[in-house]
């Protein structure tokens, strides 16, 4: 497999009018307590250290006693409205335990840990930079994806709720040789998250860019394979970035899918996931084409990466329908109506309804 890795660092684009105008209207955009900028004003910081003293590339931050009240009230506060929607009746037995600041990857987090003063009990969110890859990239996977997911923006600021799982380069290490994985479905899984990611395109989902989730089954376990990362939304100009399986950090997984699948179950699996997604797109057809509408006039990517990925894309898929495609969000549109076009026919039919 090569090693597909990016290009050079992907630039932040900012929140465009159009977006936060989307954003407002969809109710992703509130008045938040504390912002990005707020949390960088910590005194100091001190590197976090894995069990095996590695470095976790996290630091925790120590703030200035006058800052930290007015940091710690609206950090709760935010848990607040990410978790009960702004019901702040509970939030007195909340408190923040700690404030961890990554210095790896475009968008620089903060980690918040939230404690139950009553039980100890943790929970954790993020606050990022808004940045308007990642912000369609969120909406993306909340509307195609199985997964519901929970965001805000403020301005310069985004903030998004945990998503619980094993990291998937961890599950590698730690569960693929557990006698207790089962190895079809997981392979399984892994075609469908490969199929939702290239069919949005949604590149860089290398296994430490995706958790998994394990969910106990009737005398065995699902999977679920979820991304984490959201920065390389339909950025990149190489079609072959936006499938998971062509990384090497993901060779495991493919070699998974290799030895426990045939190549009937793989295409009945792919077409399996472009069926949901289908169904999905047809119940959130406004959202989706307001979404669209809005990130086709936006600028999220270079006039090179949009030309090379339409060449490929023109290839891979055996036609000349990107040529007309102008910006990265077209590229998107025309990606899903090419890839989805059967499963568009047969919807419309049996729904008798226009989803175009």
């Amino acid at each position: 497999m090569s090693s597909n890795k990016p290009s050079r660092k992907k630039p932040m684009y900012p929140i465009s009018k159009g977006l936060r105008s989307y954003l407002r209207h969809h109710g992703r955009e509130v008045k938040l307590p504390v912002s990005y900028q707020d949390l960088l004003h910590y005194t100091f910081s001190v590197p976090i250290k894995d069990k095996n003293g590695k470095d976790t590339l996290w630091e925790k931050t120590i703030y200035d006693k006058r800052d930290w009240d007015f940091i710690r009230e609206g950090l709760v506060q935010i848990y607040a409205i990410l978790k009960t929607e702004g019901d702040f009746s509970f939030t007195n037995h909340l408190d923040v335990s700690r404030i961890d600041y990554c210095t790896f990857g475009n968008s620089h987090p903060f980690r918040i840990r939230i404690v139950n003063k009553f039980n100890d009990n943790y929970d954790h969110y993020y606050i990022k930079i808004a940045d308007a890859s990642r912000v369609y990239g969120l909406e993306l996977e909340h509307i195609l994806s199985p997964n519901r997911m929970t965001f805000f923006t403020d301005r310069n600021t985004l903030v998004e709720e945990h998503i619980p799982g094993i990291p998937g380069d961890l599950f590698i290490q730690q569960m693929f040789s557990d006698p207790h994985t089962n190895k079809i479905r997981l392979a399984k899984e892994f075609v469908k998250f490969n199929e939702r990611c290239f069919v949005r395109l949604l590149g860089d989902m290398r296994s430490y860019n995706f958790v998994v989730d394990v969910t106990p089954d009737i005398e065995d376990y699902q999977y679920r394979i979820r991304a984490i990362d959201f920065d390389q939304q339909s950025y990149e100009g190489r079609k072959n970035f936006y499938l998971p399986q062509f990384f090497k950090e993901n060779n495991p997984y493919v070699e998974l899918c290799l030895s426990h699948l045939n190549k009937e179950s793989i295409a009945q699996y792919q077409a399996e996931e472009r069926t949901l997604i289908t169904f999905r797109l047809a119940s959130s057809r406004y959202r989706i084409k307001d979404l669209l509408d809005t990130m086709s006039t936006d600028e999220i990517s270079t006039p090179e990466k949009i030309l090379s990925l339409k060449n490929e894309l023109n290839s891979h898929l055996h036609t000349q329908a990107f040529n007309r495609c102008q910006s990265m969000g077209q590229v998107v549109k025309r990606h899903l109506k090419q890839t989805l076009q059967k499963n568009l026919m047969l919807v419309q039919r049996n729904m008798g309804k226009n989803i175009d």
